[in-house]
């Protein structure tokens, strides 16, 4: 993996609560030349078992949705703003999103995406520095400087807010066409998979 190495974080004990309830650190996945990076906001209990981020049903309908769209698991890079599980798969903490955050800037500057596409409230507010309105802003494009580097990041919703509300379904779908095309990817091959929610 070259570089891409020293974001493989081994060791971290900054944030007490997180050693405590988690099994293991989730690091990022995906290549090093990745022109597309997805975060999110922390491992939940399958992410802290498997060892990587949005697996379960939430990463399910990342995959679907990707595929969709044009573009692959194993083409884009996934990664959280924590890397260790939240107890009772809570918020992760500002001291705890702020111990963290090295991790996210170096994974940020060593990939150079073409994009950053945040999913959810908390990645989204981390990263932007403000109060966000996600599904009234999911979609948008921001220009934001990232440990002095501007970079474009893409607000979504998170995949599991599909699960919960099937009128996000559509702004989900919409925010990773988005990315695609932000990142030079042609879905329209696969245009077609749309059709597979016309039966609901």
């Amino acid at each position: 993996m070259g570089e891409m190495e020293d974001l493989c974080v081994s060791e971290c004990t900054r944030c007490p609560a997180l050693v405590d309830s988690r099994s293991q650190i989730v690091n990022g996945t995906g290549p090093e030349d990745a022109d597309i990076l997805f975060v999110g906001e922390g491992p939940g209990a399958q992410e802290d078992s498997q060892g990587e981020p949005f697996v379960g049903r939430s990463g399910s309908v990342l995959d679907d949705q990707l595929r969709i769209v044009g573009l692959d698991r194993d083409t884009v890079r996934i990664t959280n703003c924590v890397r260790c599980r939240p107890p009772e798969n809570r918020d992760p903490t500002a001291d705890e999103l702020e111990n963290c955050r090295g991790y996210l800037e170096q994974e940020i500057e060593l990939l150079d995406p073409d994009v950053i596409v945040t999913l959810g409230k908390v990645p989204t507010e981390h990263l932007l520095d403000r109060d966000v309105a996600v599904t009234k802003e999911a979609g948008s494009v921001e220009d934001v400087r990232i440990n002095g580097t501007p970079r474009r990041l893409l607000i979504c919703v998170h995949p599991a807010a599909t699960l919960y509300d099937r009128s996000q379904e559509e702004t989900f779908a919409s925010a990773l066409e988005r990315a695609a095309e932000l990142a030079g990817v042609d879905g329209s091959e696969n245009a077609s998979g749309q059709t597979r929610l016309d039966g609901f």
